[in-house]
């Protein structure tokens, strides 16, 4: 737990999920991450994962990261863009594609739980230790880095959002 202390984790929780499949809440309970229930407390200065932002997440946000901290929003699709259109500060970046390792939507695309896509974003701006730390906690935390080995070393040794896209899309496009 001591090393992901060094990412602030912020979860703007909008108890839209099942309290026991609920991967953000369980982060709170590990002390790996805080939750707010409005938008207000959200990290002003904190890369936002924002599905529907247009820049993508990049190791170009590093610092940022590690400054500012890290915020994911967990609540349905519907509510998220309502959210995130409106009423949230910080600047957002959306996820580049990976595969979903949680037993509910295993092995389908973009389909993450909030503890996958912060992970996600920790291991892509280079505090892997904190990212792997962050889904010890869950039996099928492994199989998300598993899946999407090539793809998250891929995407940490790019240099910026366009190096990601065109790494997307190379690989979407099945060219290696």
């Amino acid at each position: 737990m001591e090393n992901a202390s060094k990412v602030r984790l912020t979860i703007y929780h909008a108890n839209q999920c099942d309290p026991k499949r609920c991967t953000g809440t369980k982060l709170k309970r590990h002390g790996l991450a805080r939750i707010v229930t409005r938008t207000r407390f959200m990290p002003k200065r904190a890369i936002i994962l924002n599905p529907f932002g247009e820049i993508a997440f990049s190791p170009a946000d590093r610092q940022r990261v590690a400054d500012f901290g890290l915020a994911a929003l967990d609540c349905s699709w519907e509510h998220a863009e309502k959210v995130l259109s409106h009423h949230v500060k910080g600047t957002s970046r959306c996820l580049p594609v990976l595969i979903a390792g949680n037993p509910t939507n295993f092995a389908k695309a973009t389909k993450l739980t909030t503890a996958e896509a912060l992970a996600a974003a920790l291991y892509i701006a280079g505090f892997k230790g904190e990212a792997q730390e962050l889904l010890s906690i869950f039996t099928w935390g492994h199989t998300f880095f598993e899946l999407n080995a090539a793809l998250l070393e891929d995407y940490a040794a790019a240099k910026d959002s366009t190096e990601i896209v065109a790494i997307m899309q190379r690989k979407l496009s099945g060219k290696q």
